[in-house]
C-alpha cells in the first residue's frame, strides 16, 4: 500500500513513475497510485492537470469540472472512499504528453514544497475540510463558463491544486491564497461574460 503523500513533488512522481512503464496512462491508474480515500491529493491530481499544459485539451476544463464536483460532493456527504464512475477513471493521456505536462511542473513543484509548512491549520482541519469541499463545488459549477475565457481554468487549476495541497500539508495560508485566485478568476469571468 503507499504511503500518504506529504507534498507536490511526490505526487508528480508518482505519476512520473506510471509514465514510465505505460504507454497510455488512466486517470483509474493514477487515483489508484494516490489513493481513493484522501481528498486532498485527488484535488491537486485535477488542479496539476488543469494548471499543466495538458488544460489545452479540447473539453478538458468541462470534464476535470465533473470530476472535481464528483468528488467534493462525496467529501461534503461523508463518504470515506471516493466513488468515480469508469467513464472518468478510463480517461488517459499519452506517455509523451504527460511526462511533458511532469517536466514542465517539476521545478516549480520544488520550489513550492519548499515553503509549505503546517500554519493556520484551523482553515484545514475539521470544518475547514468541509468548506474546502463546498469551494470546490463552487469552483466546480463554474468551470464549463471558463472555457470561455483564455487561460482562466488554469487559474481554477491553479486554486484547485493550493487546495489540495493546504489538505495535504495543513497550510492554511493555502486556502487563502485559493481563494484569491479563484475570487480574482470569477471577477475577470463576470467580467468577461457581462
Amino acid at each position: 500500500m503507499n504511503q500518504p503523500l506529504k507534498n507536490l513533488e511526490q505526487l508528480l512522481d508518482r505519476i512520473g513513475e506510471l509514465a514510465r512503464h505505460n504507454h497510455q496512462v488512466s486517470i483509474g491508474m493514477v487515483v489508484d497510485s494516490v489513493g481513493n480515500r484522501s481528498f486532498g491529493p485527488l484535488l491537486m491530481l485535477i488542479g496539476i492537470t488543469l494548471f499543466s499544459p495538458l488544460s489545452g485539451v479540447p473539453g478538458m476544463s468541462i470534464f476535470m469540472a465533473a470530476f472535481v464536483l464528483l468528488v467534493a460532493v462525496q467529501m461534503l456527504i461523508g463518504r470515506k472512499q471516493f466513488w468515480l464512475p469508469k467513464y472518468i477513471l478510463n480517461r488517459s493521456v499519452e506517455h509523451s504528453k504527460l511526462q511533458k505536462a511532469l517536466n514542465w511542473l517539476s521545478k516549480p513543484a520544488r520550489a513550492i514544497d519548499r515553503v509549505l509548512k503546517p500554519r493556520l491549520t484551523f482553515l484545514v482541519n475539521h470544518g475547514g475540510s468541509y468548506a474546502i469541499a463546498a469551494l470546490c463545488v463552487i469552483v466546480g459549477l463554474c468551470m464549463p463558463f471558463m472555457e470561455l475565457v483564455p487561460f482562466s481554468s488554469s487559474a481554477a487549476g491553479l486554486a484547485l491544486l493550493a487546495l489540495g495541497l493546504a489538505l495535504v500539508v495543513h497550510d492554511g495560508l493555502l486556502v487563502l491564497l485559493a481563494i484569491a485566485v479563484f475570487g480574482i478568476t470569477f471577477s475577470l469571468l463576470i467580467m468577461n461574460l457581462l
